[in-house]
């Protein structure tokens, strides 16, 4: 049912935590099915310099937030806002049709992330 790649990130997730005084924080949940992902951002110069999530969720709502995170270190806020939900799940080699959904949520929380931190630098 799940990738490789999927059950790694679940049973080891990467960039598990809060970061401090995080330069921007976003948080998505989906009513249906329960799951919760807040992503903090460190971000310099418009780089992001560090990142970590807290997610409530099933397995592969860990995943897609493991990640995600994975897939924003280094970046600019500009690539960072074209990560794709697809691209998550792609990332992952895949996900089932029913946790498509948890996908949609780690990229949502990323982008509500980076626009907290847009608002907060009044940009």
């Amino acid at each position: 049912m799940y990738t490789e790649k999927v059950m790694d990130h679940f049973a080891n997730p990467r960039n598990v935590g809060e970061i401090e005084n995080a330069s921007g924080v976003g948080e998505v949940g989906n009513a249906k099915c329960g799951d919760i992902m807040r992503i903090y951002l460190d971000v310099e110069n418009d780089i992001i310099k560090d990142v970590k999530f807290k997610t409530f969720g099933c397995g592969a709502a860990i995943a897609t937030s493991s990640m995600v995170t994975e897939l924003v270190m280094g970046k600019t806020l500009d690539e960072a806002l074209k990560i794709s939900n697809d691209a998550v799940a792609e990332a992952l080699d895949g996900l089932p049709p029913a946790k498509m959904h948890c996908s949609n949520l780690a990229a949502d929380a990323l982008h509500e992330a980076i626009k907290d931190y847009i608002q907060k630098k009044g940009k």
